[in-house]
């Protein structure tokens, strides 16, 4: 079994990228998408379950929306962090085969000075609280998504550019080191990786072409389905495509 996340940047866009892709991979069970920029009513339900595939969604126009597409029905949905206020759609929460998927568009923040940054660190408290609550009663569980933090420097392609701004601020490194302080486990540090292997690359300046991005899209796993992973990649074939997400999927391989 797989499971995959992958920010697409607009499904309305890229909804031929990712159906050609689950197309290629047949092993993915399930796929997290973030930022599908869809308001419900438009959303390509039909055209999805026509390719094959189950689907459940959380969206509004123009920003945010998420989605989980599965080749098994998705179960006991739940929207966005319960018992927290937002009226943005950033977290979708499933069943599928006996595993709690959780997947999140965790807010950008801006920056250290904008007043979107301590919405953020509110944010990922009440995502810890939730998680903390759905691991008591789903053991296996994995939290997918667009994190829109570094955790480390080696994920960063060069981190003096970076000092100072979100995406790698003491404060939101620190409340990814609370998550796995709940017993989760970065799927893609489990083995050994190349160096400079990242998630994403700004369209600006050549970003990709100079694989100057950032690993800011995980997989973290319980500490009970930790131990069933056996592989967890970077696929960058999509950030090739014409027309790309400047995001590309990430795959966690569970025996």
């Amino acid at each position: 079994m797989k499971i995959a996340t992958w920010n697409v940047n607009s499904l309305k866009v890229r909804l031929p990228q990712v159906l050609e892709w689950l197309a290629t991979h047949t092993d993915i069970t399930a796929l997290c998408l973030q930022e599908t920029k869809m308001d419900d009513p438009v959303f390509p339900k039909a055209e999805i379950e026509a390719a094959g595939f189950y689907v459940e969604f959380a969206g509004q126009k123009t920003y945010n929306g998420v989605a989980i597409i599965a080749r098994a029905p998705i179960e006991n949905v739940i929207i966005n962090i319960p018992n927290f206020e937002d009226p943005q759609k950033r977290v979708i929460t499933a069943t599928v085969n006996g595993i709690r998927l959780i997947g999140a568009y965790i807010p950008n923040g801006q920056s250290l000075d904008s007043d979107k940054y301590p919405y953020k660190l509110a944010w990922l408290a009440a995502l810890k609280e939730f998680i903390a609550e759905e691991l008591k009663q789903h053991p296996k569980l994995a939290l997918l998504g667009d994190y829109n933090i570094a955790p480390e420097d080696r994920d960063v392609h060069d981190i003096k550019k970076w000092i100072g701004g979100v995406l790698v601020s003491p404060a939101e490194r620190a409340i990814f080191a609370d998550l796995l302080a709940l017993g989760l486990v970065d799927s893609f540090r489990m083995f050994e990786q190349a160096e400079k292997a990242f998630s994403w690359w700004d369209y600006r300046g050549f970003s990709f072409k100079k694989n100057a991005g950032l690993r800011i899209d995980h997989i973290l796993l319980s500490s009970t389905l930790a131990p069933q992973c056996i592989a967890c990649e970077i696929d960058v074939e999509p950030r090739k495509n014409e027309r790309p997400s400047d995001h590309t999927p990430v795959i966690a391989t569970l025996n």
